[in-house]
């Protein structure tokens, strides 16, 4: 794609995806597990472990193991995977090893996960140029890292992310402007981030299968039935968002969010699914170098009855036990045995601590909250 003299280059934006990446990570450090089921996650204990698979590789998906599965149905569907405990100290490693070949490349990038981000390339000038440019970095992570990714090449992150999952594992996909209404087109409509299996029900009652579908329909209905939201649903289905990529600068909060996938009220489950959820935010924390004074826990039970409650400590922390021991206590203030759908976990009031900081305090002492 070229651009004609006087006319404004193409917008560009970049989406970058680790393939399975706990499970990859393991796998470049442990070679002999290649080949085979590897789940990352809770002890499965013989089938009767409680909590999570956090992640697991694609010969586990083969049997139907995926994310957010309870560890015991990911044993009965395969007792000879190889179960794994994360490591979360290393698995930040590689993340921060991943991001600083991405920054390496002098555009913004703005990490929205531990393997994702999004970087803005319009300054390559051509979508061409840019292919070139995301054919370096997976060669560079790969080559680095020992580990693959899959790229998305859009106009817009939104369709840059759904471009990003459309060849996995190792895949590139480059959606130029004219192509992006045919590209999104087929595609299912669970595949636009953000809808969950309760929004695809009531696409689907509408009779939208497909993004093109939803695209096509007339967004009055669709307003009668999801309210303002609906603006965002027609504009996603379209390829439309303006949204640009920014560098993360103080950071307001850290969250993480779980579905189950069915509705539950094992309080085993409940708790083992809200220390995943403890660990995946002091990983955020680690890769961006915070301290935190507010935990707060938002439950929603089935029904989409959602509560929320929060705790604001003395003192700044970054430790996992603090978060645990916090979230645990105000979970067990919210539960009221009605089954859940999806719990969240949120710090706030955040610090940054620079490196003499660092070097003065502890991780559990960071100065008095001063």
């Amino acid at each position: 794609m070229t651009c004609d003299a006087g006319t404004m280059p193409p917008r560009i934006i970049l989406h970058a995806d680790m393939d399975c990446f706990y499970a990859a990570v393991e796998i470049h450090d442990h070679p002999g597990l290649a080949g085979k089921p590897v789940v990352v996650g809770a002890d499965p204990k013989g089938g009767i472990g409680r909590g999570v698979v956090s992640t697991c590789s694609y010969e586990a998906r083969a049997y139907g193991i995926r994310s957010a599965m309870p560890i015991s149905q990911a044993y009965r569907l395969c007792p000879d995977a190889v179960f794994i405990r994360p490591d979360i100290a290393r698995y930040v490693q590689v993340s921060e090893e991943i991001m600083e070949i991405l920054r390496s490349f002098g555009f913004r990038c703005q990490q929205v996960s531990i393997d994702e981000a999004f970087l803005e390339i319009s300054p390559a000038g051509s979508f061409f140029a840019a292919q070139k440019l995301a054919e370096q970095m997976k060669r560079e992570i790969r080559t680095d890292l020992g580990i693959t990714c899959s790229l998305g090449l859009a106009p817009t992150k939104i369709v840059a992310k759904i471009a990003s999952d459309f060849h996995k594992p190792d895949g590139l996909t480059v959606v130029e402007p004219a192509e992006i209404a045919a590209f999104l087109a087929p595609l299912p409509v669970r595949r636009i981030p953000g809808i969950g299996s309760k929004t695809e029900m009531e696409l689907h009652a509408l009779g939208i299968q497909t993004i093109g579908d939803l695209a096509a329909y007339d967004i009055q209905v669709l307003i009668a039935r999801f309210g303002r939201s609906a603006v965002l649903l027609h504009e996603a289905a379209m390829g439309i968002d303006g949204s640009e990529v920014r560098e993360h600068h103080g950071i307001k909060s850290i969250s993480k969010e779980m579905t189950f996938e069915h509705d539950t009220g094992d309080a085993g489950e409940i708790v083992a699914t809200m220390g995943i959820l403890a660990s995946e935010v002091r990983r955020s924390l680690a890769v961006e170098h915070l301290y935190f004074k507010t935990v707060t826990v938002r439950v929603r039970y089935e029904g989409f009855l959602t509560k929320t409650k929060a705790k604001t400590l003395f003192h700044y922390h970054n430790d996992e036990e603090t978060i645990r021991v916090c979230a645990q206590g105000l979970l067990r203030d919210l539960f009221d045995d009605r089954k859940i759908r999806r719990l969240g976990l949120r710090l706030s009031e955040l610090k940054k601590q620079d490196a003499r900081q660092q070097m003065l305090f502890g991780p559990d002492d960071s100065g008095n909250g001063q």
